[in-house]
């Protein structure tokens, strides 16, 4: 098992950066792919992005792409979220998850997909 453990939200201005980091318990971090999702106030939880356990492989939604990155450092059992020009709509609770891969290259985009989830940092983009 894995418990995910996220920091680095909060406040900031549109055009704004922030950068999420999700910390990782356990000695078996690089056998999971890992995922980065958001819930607005009113909507459902939907898919940001998703690295591979090798960190080779990298997916990004496209409301985000071209101004979120998602990375990860096995070493460091962490995976990370840049958001850089950070606009009004991407408030939101962010949320990690981590789902064991079968293979490097695996990268999983469904809630449903995941097994383990830490309990969110709130990101407030003001106008």
């Amino acid at each position: 098992q894995v418990q995910l453990v996220e920091s680095g939200g909060g406040l900031v201005q549109a055009g704004g950066s922030l950068r999420l980091s999700c910390a990782a318990s356990g000695r078996t971090f690089s056998t999971y792919a890992m995922g980065w999702f958001r819930q607005a106030p009113g909507k459902e939880r939907e898919f940001v992005a998703a690295v591979s356990r090798d960190a080779k492989r990298t997916y990004h939604a496209d409301s985000v792409k071209g101004r979120f990155t998602i990375s990860r450092d096995n070493f460091k059992n962490t995976v990370y979220l840049q958001m850089n020009n950070l606009k009004p709509e991407d408030t939101a609770v962010y949320y990690c998850a981590a789902q064991a891969a079968i293979r490097d290259y695996y990268l999983y985009f469904k809630m449903q997909e995941y097994d383990y989830w830490g309990q969110g940092t709130q990101v407030t983009v003001s106008s």
